[in-house]
């Protein structure tokens, strides 16, 4: 009965370690899934935050302008 208990255990910290792999991975993919989204969402629209009232300035004073 020892013998067959070991070999059970055995097997489960198979799957355990097999289980902690796979959920580290999925952690490092939803990490690196919030930076490329951080990238390409969050910075070019803080960006548009400075970058508009510079627009609006420029495009109201060619408008003045042309009157």
């Amino acid at each position: 009965m020892d013998d067959e208990l070991r070999s059970r255990l055995d097997a489960l910290e198979v799957k355990v370690d097999a289980a902690y792999n796979a959920a580290e991975k999925v952690r490092k993919y939803l990490f690196w899934t919030g930076v490329v989204t951080v990238a390409l969402v969050v910075l070019p629209a803080v960006g548009l935050v400075f970058a508009i009232p510079s627009f609006i300035s420029t495009y109201s004073s060619l408008s003045d302008l042309s009157q």
